[in-house]
Formats: C-alpha cells, structure tokens, sequence
C-alpha cells in the first residue's frame, strides 16, 4: 500500500489503539478485536515483549485490513529493525530528526512526539508526515483547537490521556485522529479473555469520531 493511502486509512479510522506489554499471545486476537469494532491503525511498542515478530504476525493475520505500526521508538536503529519486521509507521514519544529520516528513506509515516508550536514546525520541516501531540492531556482539547490557526497545515495525532468521552472534542478541534491506550486496550478485558468487549469498546471510540466529524459538517 502507497503511504498516501496508508497516511488516508490513519484518518479514516481516527483512533490509533496502542498495544503495550501485551502477553504475546493475546495480541493477535486482541489486535482481531480492536479491527472488528472498526479501529483500523494498530501500535506495538518495541517496549514490549517479541515486539518486531508481533508487528509481522499481526499484519500476515490482518492483512490490509490493518495498519500496523511501532511505537516507543526513541532511535533510528530502532526504526530500522521495525521496519524491517513490517511496520507501516514508526510513533515516537520523542522529536528525533535521525529517526525521521531513517523512516523517510524506507518509505515508512513517522509520527515524531511534540509539545511545543516550535517542536511541531522542527519535527514537519524534517519530514514527519504527522505529529504526535504528546502528552495531550498536559493541556487538553482546548490546545488542538488554538494550534489549528497557526499550524493547521501539520497533521496532528493527540495520544495521551484520549477517552471515549473527549475524544469526539479532539476530533473536532483538529485532530486527524487520536492515539489511545488503557481506556481502549482495557487490561481486565484482556485478562478476562473478554476480547468481545474489547470490540465493543472499539465501536464506540469510532462511532464518537464518526459523530464528530459528521457535527463538524454539519
């Protein structure tokens, strides 16, 4: 897949799910789940255990169905060796040009960790295809919106602190989409087997992201 299509399926979804420290044998059907309730664009964290093999089975499993990224990736040799196990896109919680450039040179979304207007400006002139607004819940919704008059030309993904009840709000301010841990990637859920709710739970992040934008229009 082209990365302007792959770049079109992280917008469509709205919700990038993070899977972190996962045991490595719910992560498929978690992974499974997650796509069923509609969440499309699937973060592994190379903090996590068999991470790079995860990243290839869960995309031989999905297929295109799914974008399958890496995530916690703080160097470039890192990226390298995700890419190398099949990820779509690098997540950084961090700005590193050399990281970015490494994902450029294999055609892969890097989606560097910023704060700061000026980090967002850096991170975009190096050649991040989106920014990851990082940590988002430091200042809220409220944030997304005044960047949106300045730097609305920069994607932003906010990841941090993201829940169903305010992810409908970063939607509307600007985000291009959100990146969500816990409240989606439910621990109990997990250790329950209860993969089915973990599906439900999806539905409902992408319906709130659904409702948003079509208020939006409105």
């Amino acid at each position: 897949m082209e990365k302007a299509k792959k770049l079109m399926q992280i917008q469509s979804s709205g919700v990038v799910a993070v899977i972190r420290r996962q045991r490595p044998e719910d992560v498929v059907p978690l992974a499974e789940a997650l796509v069923k309730g509609g969440v499309t664009t699937l973060e592994i964290t190379v903090d996590s255990e068999q991470s790079y093999q995860l990243i290839g089975e869960v995309k031989k499993r999905l297929g295109s169905t799914a974008l399958v990224g890496a995530g916690t990736v703080l160097d470039a040799e890192t990226a390298r060796t995700a890419i190398q196990a099949g990820a779509d896109f690098i997540f950084s919680p961090t700005y590193n040009a050399s990281l970015i450039e490494m994902a450029k040179r294999y055609g892969v979304i890097s989606i560097p960790g910023v704060l700061t207007p000026s980090e967002m400006v850096e991170a975009y002139q190096a050649g991040a295809d989106i920014v990851k607004v990082f940590p988002a819940s430091a200042f809220g919704p409220s944030y997304i919106k005044d960047l949106q008059g300045p730097l609305g030309h920069i994607p932003m993904i906010p990841t941090g602190g993201v829940n169903v009840e305010n992810i409908g709000t970063y939607i509307a301010n600007g985000a291009i989409a959100t990146g969500v841990g816990g409240s989606l990637v439910n621990q109990q859920f997990i250790d329950d087997q209860d993969f089915e709710s973990i599906a439900t739970l999806a539905e409902q992040f992408t319906e709130a992201v659904k409702q948003a934008r079509t208020e939006s229009e409105s």
